[in-house]
């Protein structure tokens, strides 16, 4: 599917631009068709074949693009590593996959010290001629393309490790199908120019490659990611969605000059991967002059999943993740997988065709997660008689105060309302009375002056309950974060179990 798919964008996008880099080189969709088939020769000749293991641990740059499709024209599995990841992290990736080949940049390469793997180090290429140059066979004759198979693997996504290991969720072009039809209703072309916001490791780029090169756009590629050359991007090609995980959007919104701008060219902010709070989405509304939608989904869903309606109204906007994107139910269940009414704490399900198979080279975890056709997410979440879903925190995140269930991410809520905070995480404390209390650990707005304890719990205690109230504050100048970016709360939790705060 994803061979079929670069085939024919390389005829109808020929000469259109498909990667430009920072440093100013680009390469046209007809020139990473042939730069695909000629590193995928070099695969061939490197003992890659139907059913093999790719692992890619480089930046993400138009070298991983290269071999991601080198790989599927081999039939072989590509699994992209988080340039992000830590060493023991990669090596713990590695050990899943049971890899044949693991390519890797000098500086991941070291990182991860010994495999057991083979591995072949790689420098970034800084042309249409040099991208992959180390595998690329360019007098012999493409290899034949590979017969349509719907169930044949073709990429593995990595969790961000934020409750345990990271696991591969892995797919199939089946769903790579389904998500390009979820995400485009299958149509082809539209142009234009994009950003990648999201490692090319991230189940938002791997899974959502094929409609990408369908719809013939110019996609912009940063080493990392930086707000200041990537407003410049957005104004200079007058993008007309803002889109990235919500820590993104904040920095943008931070940028000194962001009101001097004009974004009447922007109609819309879509934000996924990590908590949007609601003043974050009230001031890029006014900023931009756009809605924002929030967009929940995770990497085992195919980043397709729940999302707020660009019409929609404030309490939608504001304070919930919406409804399920078309294609795609969703429920609320208790621990035996009952569903339960409106208004009641559960753990979110969710079903569409782009949930992945599996989990790769684990089928007891597989076997935990997909059930009967459903993912269960992990995810705590209410429904309203509206039918709009509501997050209440992780399951392995609800603790228990005094035999009563707190769910962080509802009280955060509350407390992010407050003036002074920007930012804040809610995180366990054992206690030797009630058995756990909550922390707020919070970034304040202004450094000299955050507040105090008493001033969130006044706050709170309008809408929350007494045991939700956090009963100890730690002040921090940020909050950890993954490789995913979404707040490291095992790092939290864990600091507080060592070092109670006061």
């Amino acid at each position: 599917m994803l061979t079929e798919i670069a085939r024919r964008a390389a005829v109808e996008f020929a000469d259109t631009k498909a990667f430009v880099t920072e440093h100013g080189w680009s390469i046209t969709y007809a020139q990473l068709d042939r730069a695909a088939d000629e590193a995928a020769t070099g695969l061939f000749d490197q003992g890659i074949r139907p059913g093999s293991v790719l692992a890619l641990a480089t930046p993400s740059n138009v070298d991983f693009v290269v071999l991601y499709l080198a790989a599927a024209r081999l039939g072989a599995v590509t699994a992209g590593l988080n340039p992000r990841f830590t060493g023991p992290e990669l090596r713990a990736c590695i050990d899943v996959l049971d890899a044949d080949l693991v390519i890797a940049s000098p500086t991941l390469a070291a990182a991860m010290g010994p495999i057991d793997s083979s591995i072949a180090v790689v420098d970034a290429g800084d042309s249409a001629h040099t991208v992959a140059a180390r595998f690329r066979v360019s007098d012999a004759a493409p290899v034949p393309d590979l017969p349509a198979d719907p169930e044949r693997p073709v990429c593995i996504c990595f969790t961000s490790g934020s409750t345990g290991q990271p696991r591969g969720g892995w797919y199939a072009n089946r769903q790579l199908q389904a998500i390009a039809d979820l995400d485009t209703g299958g149509a082809w072309g539209g142009g234009g120019h994009g950003l990648s916001s999201v490692a090319m490791a991230h189940v938002g780029f791997m899974t959502k490659l094929p409609w990408m090169l369908a719809s013939g756009r110019t996609t912009h590629l940063l080493e990392r990611w930086r707000a200041r050359p990537i407003l410049d991007l957005i104004t200079r090609y007058q993008m007309p969605a803002i889109t990235g995980v919500a820590p993104q959007i904040a920095l943008l919104l931070n940028l000194p000059d962001i009101a001097e701008h004009d974004f009447d060219h922007v109609k819309a902010i879509v934000a996924g991967g990590a908590a949007s709070p609601p003043a974050l989405v009230d001031e890029a509304r006014r900023v931009f002059g756009a809605p924002y939608s929030i967009r929940y989904s995770s990497t085992e869903s195919g980043g397709i999943g729940i999302g707020t309606a660009l019409d929609a109204d404030d309490d939608e906007a504001l304070h919930s993740i919406g409804r399920p994107r078309p294609g795609v139910e969703a429920d609320i269940r208790n621990e035996d997988g009952t569903s339960l009414p409106d208004g009641e704490v559960g753990e979110l399900w969710l079903t569409s065709p782009a949930v992945m198979s599996g989990y790769w080279n684990d089928p007891v975890g597989t076997a935990e997660t997909l059930v009967n056709g459903w993912l269960r997410t992990g995810d705590l979440a209410t429904r309203d008689d509206k039918g709009i879903f509501r997050l209440r925190g992780r399951v392995k995140e609800m603790f228990i105060r005094g035999g009563y269930n707190v769910y962080p991410m509802e009280v955060e809520g509350v407390l992010l309302d407050h003036s002074g905070v920007a930012e804040i995480a809610l995180v366990p404390r054992p206690d030797p009375v009630m058995g756990e209390i909550g922390v707020a650990v919070i970034v304040p707005v202004d450094p000299s002056a955050p507040p105090t304890l008493d001033d969130l719990r006044v706050h709170g205690e309008a809408t929350l309950a007494h045991h939700k109230l956090p009963e100890a504050i730690r002040v921090v100048t940020e909050l950890p974060r993954n490789a995913s970016d979404k707040i490291d709360r095992r790092a939290l939790a864990r600091v507080e179990a060592e070092h109670p705060s006061t």
